[in-house]
């Protein structure tokens, strides 16, 4: 009986604790305590964020310079990558015209076979806004010789003027200085085209009585000595008829589009005939 009433004293405050402990678990458990844990928390918790905002603020405007830095390296490689391809793009797309061209002007060689023929670029243009000659990269070290016609798979550019070992000079048909014997195809009527300072085409000789129209095909003749016949040279643009006078003329429509010559076919089977002493002087 002594033992117990001593130990009494000593027990009581273990046992409020455990009931306190109890009873506050059941009020957390039935959501009493909530609005004390949020007064209690609340504080803790803004403090909390607070901080980390700040560490992450600091944290940024420090490690910010090494990513700038990184950002500009990156943004010049793939500037850097882009015009690379773009060059590329631009190489792939000539290489690819230049194919189209190439495999046209294969084509035309095959259904002509009667001539034989050199591939040439065109490397520069004569200047001068009265004359319309370019320069080609194959000279007499390639057989080319002065008078061979040039030509595209569209129809005929004109003839060699002047030959070095490596270049030649092409005077166009639309030289001033040209003249092309040729037949309209429709009507078998035979003309001569003219170039003009402005690079058009002129026809002309062609008689009053014969029946032309827009649209009519022109060829060459082969008459002249000066190039092969049948090969296309354009078509009939706009007439021009005066009663009062001996021929008709007209505008002509070029077949070859001559600001866009690249490559060309020089005929170098073909021998040019000056016939000029044959003919009656007036």
């Amino acid at each position: 009986m002594s033992e117990m009433k001593g130990n009494s004293p000593k027990s009581v405050p273990t046992i409020v604790f455990v009931l306190v402990a109890v009873g506050l678990v059941v009020m957390a458990l039935g959501g009493y305590l909530t609005p004390v844990s949020r007064t209690l928390f609340n504080p803790l918790i803004e403090a909390q964020t607070w901080l980390a905002t700040r560490f992450q603020a600091i944290q940024g405007l420090l490690s910010a310079p090494a990513d700038v830095t990184s950002l500009r390296q990156s943004n010049a490689e793939l500037e850097a990558e882009i015009a690379r391809l773009q060059v590329q793009v631009v190489e792939l797309q000539q290489q690819l015209a230049e194919a189209q061209v190439l495999s046209s002007l294969v084509d035309y060689a095959r259904s002509r076979s009667e001539n034989r023929y050199i591939a040439a670029s065109v490397i520069g243009r004569d200047p001068s806004p009265f004359l319309h000659y370019v320069i080609i990269n194959s000279g007499s070290d390639d057989g080319i010789r002065r008078g061979m016609p040039i030509v595209t798979q569209q129809g005929l550019v004109g003839q060699v003027a002047a030959v070095t070992a490596g270049a030649a000079r092409v005077q166009l048909i639309t030289d001033p200085g040209s003249t092309v014997n040729v037949i309209l195809q429709q009507s078998e009527v035979e003309g001569v085209i003219r170039g003009e300072i402005t690079g058009e085409l002129n026809l002309e000789m062609i008689p009053q009585s014969a029946t032309i129209q827009a649209g009519d095909l022109i060829v060459t003749s082969g008459y002249g000595g000066g190039f092969p016949a049948n090969i296309l040279v354009g078509q009939v643009s706009t007439i021009r008829s005066n009663a009062f006078d001996l021929f008709q003329s007209a505008s002509v429509q070029a077949a070859v589009d001559f600001s866009q010559l690249e490559i060309v076919l020089v005929i170098i089977n073909f021998q040019p005939i000056d016939i000029t002493p044959l003919i009656p002087s007036n």
